[in-house]
């Protein structure tokens, strides 16, 4: 549940820019949707309340969440101010590509990995398989943000905004399936087989 929560701003980003030129009323209060503008303006509300609810229901914060929260407002503000898309365009690869480096470099700092630091109590795996799970999601980081640039340079904005949640949905999916499927067979295995 907590995964389809979190598409909730890209799926509010995506439903409001869809409504590009429209004018939304409530009482004497109204305003028309500037398309990316607009939409970049409810994702930065819709991230920002998703951090709150989540600390009021949990009353924990995950980094995760909380680097997205200020990547989101960071280049959503610049898109804002400065009126231009890209910043908010450019937000998925940078973002991605500092996981990519982050996750990358824990390769060679300590004994485990931040994979293996993150997921490490939770199940047990053989090192070899730790380094190739941190890898997969250090490939997948770079990927996912090399392709947001192509479609953000090749296609139209329009198109980009629809990638973006599609997107988003799909690359979750995979990367999901590719790790289940890489930790699956050691999940049977004795915790003392976690120092091959």
């Amino acid at each position: 549940m907590r995964q389809l929560a979190e598409f909730l701003p890209i799926a509010l980003f995506f439903i409001v820019y869809q409504m590009n030129g429209d004018t939304v009323s409530l009482g004497n209060w109204s305003h028309t949707v500037d398309g990316i503008f607009s939409a970049t303006a409810v994702l930065m509300v819709a991230t920002v309340i998703q951090i709150l609810a989540t600390w009021l229901l949990t009353r924990k914060l995950e980094k995760r969440l909380l680097w997205v929260g200020l990547a989101v407002c960071g280049f959503g503000a610049a898109t804002l101010l400065l009126r231009d898309q890209l910043f908010i365009m450019w937000k998925p690869t940078i973002f991605n590509w500092a996981l990519g480096l982050v996750f990358g470099a824990s390769q060679f700092f300590g004994e485990r990995n931040l994979m293996e630091r993150t997921m490490g109590t939770q199940i047990h795996l053989p090192h070899r398989i730790w380094k190739r799970l941190n890898l997969t999601w250090v490939v997948y980081f770079f990927t996912v943000g090399a392709l947001n640039l192509v479609v953000a340079y090749g296609y139209s904005e329009a198109a980009w905004v629809s990638y973006k949640l599609y997107s988003a949905i799909l690359f979750t999916l995979i990367l999901t399936a590719l790790t289940a499927w890489m930790v699956a067979p050691h999940l049977k295995e004795q915790p003392a087989n976690n120092q091959e």
